[in-house]
């Protein structure tokens, strides 16, 4: 109650405060809120399209592996693609520590970001990750990923297809970036 009473007297839009207080209360739900139960923003799967944009990025020679299985149909995509991947439905944090693979590249499950970054500096090998932008604002990111790590921001937002819900190409409302450790990539930020 105190934040929404220093909202509306302190916050104001061309000193209009029912709009200012209005606008700051939707920045705060958006920030803090979970959008559905039971994780249920966890279940989408990247569309072809997100991964064709970085594809002169993906490493031909390498064995790639997409550990979060959704709907199984990165593996025809990136076949598709051309590439050869390793994607079954398996349980990430049980197999993360002894998979064999070169890179891992996927969209993983946003609420279990923190817990999968830290596995994979564990195993300290190559990846791609597709995740909401304000990532590489969060302490723990910083902290895991000083070193090594490079960007890759899409001019046009990927879409997404969800799990069970009959809707394709969702394009979410914030932006989605390509985190990728140790890619060694031609620069440490990329705009396509």
């Amino acid at each position: 109650m105190l934040l929404l009473s220093w909202l509306y007297k302190s916050l104001s839009i061309n000193g209009d405060k029912y709009v200012g207080s209005i606008y700051w209360i939707i920045i705060i739900l958006f920030l803090y809120m979970s959008f559905t139960d039971n994780k249920d923003s966890d279940n989408y799967s990247t569309d072809a399209n997100g991964w064709e944009i970085i594809k002169q990025f993906i490493p031909t020679d390498k064995i790639l592996y997409a550990p979060f299985y959704n709907d199984g149909k990165q593996k025809e995509i990136f076949k598709l693609m051309g590439f050869d991947i390793i994607h079954e439905d398996e349980d990430f944090f049980k197999n993360i520590q002894t998979k064999e693979y070169d890179v891992l590249i996927d969209n993983p499950p946003f609420s279990k970001m923190k817990e999968i970054c830290s596995e994979l500096k564990k195993r300290d090998k190559p990846f791609i990750l597709i995740a909401f932008s304000k990532v590489i604002l969060m302490k723990w990111f910083q902290t895991l990923f000083k070193e090594h790590l490079q960007v890759i921001i899409p001019f046009t937002r990927p879409t997404f297809t969800h799990l069970t819900h009959p809707k394709k190409g969702y394009t979410p409302p914030f932006g989605v970036q390509y985190y990728c450790y140790k890619m060694d990539l031609p620069k440490d930020l990329i705009f396509l």
